[in-house]
């Protein structure tokens, strides 16, 4: 999960799928968060004194966010309240931000309200 991480996160400006988001989520690249390395992207800001706002989503993150995926066939915004409590704490976004990456790579599709699929 890692090395698909760090590949995908040279494609900046790249737009995250998400399924109700009004604005574009765009990828910037590789930055830290949480005292660890992370997949930084950035959302719309509806203010006027910054065009847009960055969050970011640990590799840990993404690997613990795999491993459910895998090994239930489902990743969901539950689940990832739970277990990654300080991904949660910076924003909701982040889970639609994971899903919609496991999007991009091909392993996990939308499938109803707060739950993403396992593409097997």
């Amino acid at each position: 999960m890692e090395l698909m991480i760090k590949k995908l996160a040279k494609e900046s400006g790249l737009v995250i799928p998400k399924p109700k988001a009004k604005a574009e989520f765009k990828i910037k690249g590789m930055g830290m968060r949480r005292n660890e390395e992370a997949l930084i992207y950035r959302i719309p800001s509806h203010s006027t004194k910054a065009q847009y706002y960055e969050k970011g989503v640990t590799i840990n993150e993404f690997e613990k966010a795999h491993q459910r995926l895998v090994n239930t066939g489902f990743f969901t915004r539950t689940w990832f309240n739970e277990n990654l409590k300080a991904c949660a704490k910076e924003g909701g976004c982040n889970f639609t931000t994971i899903s919609g990456v496991f999007e991009i790579l091909g392993i996990a599709e939308y499938s109803q309200k707060a739950t993403y699929k396992y593409l097997t």
